[in-house]
């Protein structure tokens, strides 16, 4: 039986991508093969926009992105910024000293682009220690000298911070403190991170807020995650999809549950009951 699907929100890190944070030609053929059906195709991830893969929007069809948790989503065929819900600058200096009392690096997401201190970055084996996801960071962020500075600089809200921990006592003693900081989206999805969007940001509401914009039902909107930022988007879809390595309050909270990243649990599910 082939489901009624328009819009197709995928999330990345953990979905779409492997382990090893590759778009296998698989996952990729399908994809286009979806978008070349009509349907609307997009990464909706929490990665800035300048950390999706550009193999990932180089496939044709591929025109919407929501980035930031939900903090941002644009339309790059027309360059433009359908939707952005930032941080206030003050609430994000506030947490931004907080996690400056700790061993962290301090990233600032502007505009779609992630800024990071030079001296973390040279050694952020300190803070994530799977190195894929460490190559990704380094090869992504733009390295600054001081990232309150930058901060300074800018006197505006920010799409999202993020903060990466050297030891997880640390994060989680942050982590609590930040929670208690009104108006603001906590989450932590990898070993020693902390994310932070502004209050009320998430993944589900910018899916629904786009699906809006262009006219699809809810109830034809497909989704997939895995990890604990994926949940309300999961939930909320009219059909949403939970990897096989997805965290149990994802699983519990999908339609279906399909194939692992690295099984390409994603694209077998589209090609099965979309194409």
């Amino acid at each position: 039986m082939k489901l009624k699907v328009q819009m197709i929100g995928v999330d990345l890190d953990g979905t779409l991508l492997t382990t090893d944070k590759k778009l296998l030609p698989y996952t990729a053929s399908v994809l286009k093969a979806a978008a070349g059906q009509g349907k609307i195709v997009l990464p909706v991830t929490g990665r800035p926009l300048c950390g999706v893969p550009e193999e990932l929007l180089a496939l044709h069809g591929i025109r919407y992105v929501i980035s930031a948790n939900g903090g941002r989503i644009v339309d790059r065929k027309e360059e433009k910024i359908l939707h952005e819900d930032l941080l206030p600058a003050e609430t994000a200096r506030r947490i931004l000293n907080i996690m400056g009392e700790y061993d962290a690096m301090r990233e600032v997401y502007y505009d779609g682009i992630g800024y990071a201190p030079r001296k973390c970055l040279e050694r952020i084996h300190t803070y994530l220690s799977y190195p894929p996801m460490a190559e990704y960071v380094v090869s992504t962020r733009i390295p600054v000298d001081d990232v309150m500075v930058k901060f300074e600089q800018e006197k505006r809200g920010v799409d999202k911070l993020q903060g990466l921990f050297a030891k997880a006592g640390e994060r989680d003693e942050a982590l609590e403190r930040i929670r208690q900081i009104p108006g603001t989206a906590v989450t932590s999805v990898l070993e020693k991170n902390i994310e932070v969007n502004a209050g009320g940001v998430n993944k589900g509401k910018a899916v629904r807020l786009l699906a809006r914009m262009l006219e699809i039902p809810l109830a034809e909107v497909l989704v997939f995650g895995d990890a604990a930022n994926d949940i309300q988007m999961v939930r909320e879809a009219g059909i949403g999809v939970a990897v096989a390595n997805a965290v149990h309050e994802v699983k519990e909270a999908a339609d279906y549950v399909t194939g692992s990243n690295d099984e390409e649990g994603a694209a077998k599910f589209i090609e099965k009951y979309v194409l």
